[in-house]
């Protein structure tokens, strides 16, 4: 599928650091109660790293104690693509920023948190960027 930002991969390499790079556009994952914004309460807007589109904002962020910042909604249907993804053995679905294909984190369902969309958006903090609210 094109993206809206599609870049040949050694611009990529040029603009991210090495473990952006590793998550964004290779789908690493960053070590658990590591990222910048696990514990962040701070209000704003959460956009891709990498191309910044608008992906999630903090009214829907929310403490799963997972080790990553969880969100129950992305702040556009459009924002976020979700596919399938069956690495590691398991299927899960990958979320990608809808803008430019970046690897986000996962999302899951069912898991009983008490928000409104019974899903988790499971998030590396260094697939984001957070532009705070005006205040």
């Amino acid at each position: 599928m094109p993206y809206d930002v599609e870049k040949p991969d050694e611009q990529w390499r040029a603009e991210l650091s090495p473990s952006e790079y590793a998550v964004l556009r290779q789908a690493a994952t960053e070590p658990a109660f590591t990222g910048e914004y696990t514990d962040t309460k701070a209000e704003g807007v959460y956009s891709c790293r990498a191309c910044g589109a608008e992906l999630f904002t903090s009214t829907t962020k929310f403490e799963s104690h997972c080790g990553w910042p969880s969100f129950y909604d992305p702040k556009d249907t459009g924002a976020v693509e979700l596919v399938e993804d069956r690495s590691h053995g398991m299927v899960r679905t990958e979320v990608r920023c809808a803008r430019c294909g970046s690897h986000l984190g996962h999302v899951f369902e069912g898991e009983g948190y008490a928000t409104p969309t019974d899903q988790r958006y499971c998030i590396n903090s260094i697939s984001l960027t957070l532009r705070p609210a005006e205040g």
